[in-house]
């Protein structure tokens, strides 16, 4: 692990010792060696940080390029393990990025709903987690985010106050394709990977997911 993420693991374990309860459940379930794609809903900017702070181990994360275009903070993403990309179409670049990764037995984190969850609960995911759990064959594990929506703007997530929540899931896979992805192929693996999140969030933080809708 290099400097920058341990030492902004453990400031971010200090703050959340002071300012809030924080837990992760099913640490168990994460596979300490190998390749793993790591996806999860995203209430917050809390989210990436209460990963790393409290994971088993590295994570890498692919974030939205948005995010980098101040070049103090793009140097600190990406010195901490991050990666622009867009999620408005195939990011050529992130992808290749992601799947070299993989190969590499690196754990990969993937937000699929492509940005922060609305008060409302889950999105529908776009199809980035699918792609590379498809063409990597990589095993997926679920994440649960509960509580972080109540962490605001990013200076916010310095003092992160709040009880929060994080539920890992069991490993599972999905056929690994070889060749041409069709979109309802994407769309198919797509919405399996949602709902694994959704069974390990509350009804309310389903959204789109919800049995209700």
């Amino acid at each position: 692990m290099g400097i920058v993420y341990k030492s902004t693991n453990s400031i971010m374990r200090g703050a959340l010792g002071i300012f809030s309860k924080w837990h992760f459940e099913g640490k168990e379930n994460v596979p300490m060696t190998g390749a793993v794609i790591v996806v999860a809903n995203h209430p917050s900017n809390l989210d990436p940080p209460l990963l790393g702070a409290g994971f088993p181990r590295k994570l890498n994360f692919l974030a939205k390029s948005d995010l980098f275009k101040n070049i103090i903070f793009s140097s600190f993403m990406k010195a901490y393990g991050a990666i622009p990309v867009s999620f408005d179409s195939r990011d050529v670049r992130a992808v290749i990025w992601a799947l070299q990764m993989l190969k590499n037995d690196g754990a990969i984190v993937v937000f699929p709903e492509g940005q922060r969850s609305p008060a409302n609960g889950m999105t529908r995911g776009v199809h980035g987690a699918a792609l590379l759990a498809m063409k990597s064959g990589a095993p997926i594990l679920p994440v649960g985010m509960i509580g972080t929506e109540k962490v605001g703007p990013v200076w916010q997530v310095a003092v992160p106050r709040g009880n929060f929540n994080v539920k890992i899931g069991k490993l599972f896979s999905v056929p690994r394709v070889t060749g041409r992805l069709e979109t309802e192929q994407l769309e198919e693996v797509t919405n399996t990977i949602m709902e694994h999140i959704a069974e390990l969030l509350p009804e309310s933080y389903k959204g789109v997911y919800s049995s209700n809708t």
